[in-house]
């Protein structure tokens, strides 16, 4: 295609006839019609038609005008990409994936030392289970995952797992529910109602090995994919919860829920995904130091 032809065209479309994008490209109306006839017959179809003395567009002119215009509009913002300045700083688009069954919080907090890299730059975050992240990750569409748990051999991905790091967990429940409550952590739990992560999640199979051990069975009334619905269902008394022991006195303040008691028995450990065994992404570099150096221990 003659993008020479085609731009005639689009002014013409945008001027609204002949003569007015004639003056516009400093060119006779005879040279400006030759020129769009010559895409007409390239395309193999009509793009104007005279209605009395104007032109309107055909339907595969009023096509071709809203390829024209996406074309034309690129073109604009690589002419004002290519004017910026070198002192102009690049900003940096940073796509992240994170677990659905990661604690919202938890993200966060993992995620904000990004912002402090010294670059301006732009998250993209979204949220999925970690096979679809993985998937994302292992077409290029994500710098990152972070999840609550490594990446599994079965998955044939090639990427790399960073350990971030791991916390102990702590239990909650509503005021109105612990004032019912007899008797001292952990046996306390002992038939009380409980919200349990999702059976894909790594803490509820250490959960159910930990009851089991300690011979407890509270009533499971409902399990939660997502943290933060768990939190929510908790903190209008639907039963006791869990959450990292890190994020304790934020989850009683966010939730207005009380902490009943914490075990080192249970652990929920954080992992970084990448494709970069040896980590050279700014971001990522800063959210594993922040993470290994203040939130966790590793």
């Amino acid at each position: 295609m003659n993008f020479k032809h085609l731009y005639y065209f689009w002014v013409t479309a945008r001027a609204g006839g002949i003569m007015r994008a004639g003056e516009q490209l400093h060119t006779t109306p005879q040279t400006l019609s030759g020129q769009i006839k010559l895409l007409e017959d390239w395309l193999g179809r009509p793009l104007f038609r005279k209605s009395g003395r104007q032109l309107e567009l055909t339907e595969h002119g009023r096509l071709a005008l809203g390829y024209a215009d996406q074309i034309f509009s690129l073109g604009q913002d690589l002419e004002t990409a290519l004017r910026q300045t070198r002192s102009t700083q690049k900003r940096l688009d940073f796509r992240v994936g994170v677990a659905d069954s990661l604690s919202k919080s938890i993200a966060y907090r993992l995620l904000e030392p990004a912002f402090a890299i010294g670059q301006p730059i732009k998250l993209l975050a979204s949220e999925g289970t970690f096979d679809d992240l993985l998937a994302a990750l292992a077409l290029h569409r994500l710098d990152l995952v972070i999840a609550d748990e490594p990446m599994p051999r079965r998955v044939s991905v090639k990427a790399f797992n960073h350990a971030l790091g791991r916390s102990d967990l702590s239990f909650f429940c509503a005021p109105g529910l612990k004032s019912r409550i007899k008797g001292s952590f952990p046996g306390c739990l002992d038939g009380l109602p409980m919200l349990v992560p999702g059976p894909s999640s790594s803490v509820r199979r250490q959960l159910e090995g930990w009851f089991a051990r300690r011979q407890l069975a509270p009533v499971v009334v409902g399990e939660f994919d997502d943290a933060a619905l768990m939190k929510a269902f908790g903190r209008e008394g639907q039963g006791v919860f869990m959450a990292p022991s890190v994020l304790e006195d934020e989850t009683c303040a966010q939730f207005g829920v009380e902490c009943m008691g914490r075990t080192d028995e249970l652990v929920e450990e954080f992992y970084a995904v990448s494709v970069e065994r040896r980590i050279t992404h700014p971001c990522v570099l800063a959210i594993t130091d922040a993470a290994r150096g203040q939130l966790f221990s590793v």
